[in-house]
């Protein structure tokens, strides 16, 4: 019995992330159905024929209402099928499927990068608290933190690919390559992508970390005489757990969603720039169906956050 509270609270989570996603798709079919222009003479150009255009737009189902345009949308991707391309008639599920593995490929390498490291700063941060070691981290972290991606992209091209000439400017990959072949294309949007999301891990840590510190069994263990930093391993630490899997797991997200701005500074092919290209083609179905994409990576990871914040905090998980 004391578990259905439990399976309720997180029936509920799954229950709003799936109507949160709904809500997604709608504003971004309304979003694109709005947007200037007509459709079939971007697509056509400005030399087409009125004929011409009557019959993209009749195939286009661009004279259908909006809420039957919407209704045929949705069954379709409920279905697996997202459309075709209206710039090149390539299946938008195919070339998604490619895109959306380097994406994933390249966020993975920045979460092995960037979580463990942040968690080993945080613990240095609170180990050396108000000294210069965590005022040197707080420091460089927030400094990275305050630049945009574009910026340490283009820091980062500038000195290490061009001064340095130790990796390429340019994140080309492609089927053939080796392992170590990828991973010395990726290093320069991993770097970047690490330390974007670094600072918010780093720190949350530190924040939670030092919260629990505040607890008096962490005083016992003082009074004890156990080390410092053994009292932050082994009782700090796990129960900092939920606040810093929360936020870990957001940034994680971040990664996938947040890489369209890093994947065109180093034209990696990937969800991002796939999404850029299209945009500026006005290729409505790949930027629809792009964008329910990140939305619903965006929403599933942090609705994994919520339910791992549930099964870690009791407090979550019996709620008065």
């Amino acid at each position: 019995m004391r578990r259905f509270p439990l399976l309720t609270l997180i029936a509920q989570r799954i229950a709003l992330g799936v109507l949160l996603l709904w809500a997604v798709s709608v504003l971004i079919f309304v979003g694109t159905m709005i947007l200037p222009g007509d459709v079939a003479q971007a697509i056509l150009g400005q030399a087409a024929t009125e004929q011409a255009l009557h019959n993209l737009r009749l195939e286009l189902g661009l004279y259908d209402p909006p809420h039957i345009r919407y209704l045929d949308w949705l069954w379709g991707v409920l279905q697996g099928d997202l459309g075709q391309s209206l710039t090149n008639r390539a299946d938008i599920a195919t070339s998604i499927g490619r895109r959306l593995s380097n994406t994933l490929f390249l966020a993975a390498c920045a979460a092995i990068v960037a979580v463990p490291l942040a968690l080993l700063l945080g613990l240095l941060a609170v180990r050396y608290q108000g000294r210069w070691p965590d005022r040197v981290i707080s420091g460089t972290t927030l400094t990275a933190i305050s630049l945009p991606e574009f910026f340490i992209g283009y820091l980062l091209i500038y000195f290490v690919a061009v001064q340095l000439g130790w990796f390429p400017s340019f994140s080309t990959v492609h089927a053939g390559m080796t392992l170590g072949q990828r991973l010395e294309a990726i290093a320069l949007p991993v770097a970047t992508l690490t330390l974007v999301v670094l600072a918010h891990m780093m720190r949350m840590t530190r924040a939670a970390i030092l919260n629990v510190m505040q607890s008096p069994y962490i005083e016992t263990a003082e009074l004890k005489g156990l080390r410092r930093f053994d009292i932050i391993r082994r009782h700090a630490l796990p129960n900092a757990v939920a606040p810093i899997v929360n936020v870990v797991t957001i940034n994680l997200a971040y990664l996938i969603v947040g890489v369209v701005v890093v994947e065109v500074i180093f034209v990696y092919p990937g969800m991002g720039q796939y999404l850029v290209d299209h945009v500026a083609r006005r290729d409505v179905p790949v930027i629809q169906a792009t964008a329910l994409i990140f939305a619903a990576v965006y929403i599933g990871l942090n609705l994994v956050a919520d339910i791992v914040s549930i099964l870690a905090n009791p407090r979550l998980r019996h709620p008065r």
